[in-house]
């Protein structure tokens, strides 16, 4: 679809969705290049250090959850888009419902099939191109 190469740092606390992501979208797009956090602060720092076309990231974490890595990557690079995955249904802690407020357009429920979570990843970075 695209040539340009897109950098998607993936966030999640599970070693095995990281396993799994890296294998489908590598397999997706050989354009794209993966970073992988199994943390928030991991990932912040990637943020910081790297350049990113695009976060992807678990709502639910142990050392800090999607609601505050988005509030913190939104303050340091306003523009970058970003997906949360989630497996909850019922989200005790109303991360998604804050997240939204605060902005986030896009939440996929896990388990998701790949070709939407492609669909909404192409879609953010044409958006981010515009």
């Amino acid at each position: 679809m695209n040539t340009k190469i897109i950098t998607i740092l993936i966030t999640d606390d599970e070693q095995d969705i990281l396993d799994l992501l890296r294998g489908e979208l590598s397999e997706a797009d050989s354009n794209f290049h993966l970073l992988l956090a199994d943390s928030g602060y991991k990932a912040l720092n990637y943020i910081q250090t790297e350049q990113i076309d695009l976060l992807l990231t678990d709502i639910a974490m142990p050392d800090m959850d999607g609601y505050e890595l988005y509030k913190r990557t939104t303050e340091l690079k306003p523009n970058l888009p970003i997906i949360m995955m989630t497996g909850f249904g019922y989200d005790p802690n109303h991360t998604v419902v804050n997240a939204k407020k605060a902005g986030l357009k896009d939440v996929i429920f896990k388990p998701f099939e790949m070709s939407k979570l492609l669909a909404m990843i192409y879609q953010k970075i044409s958006e981010s191109v515009e």
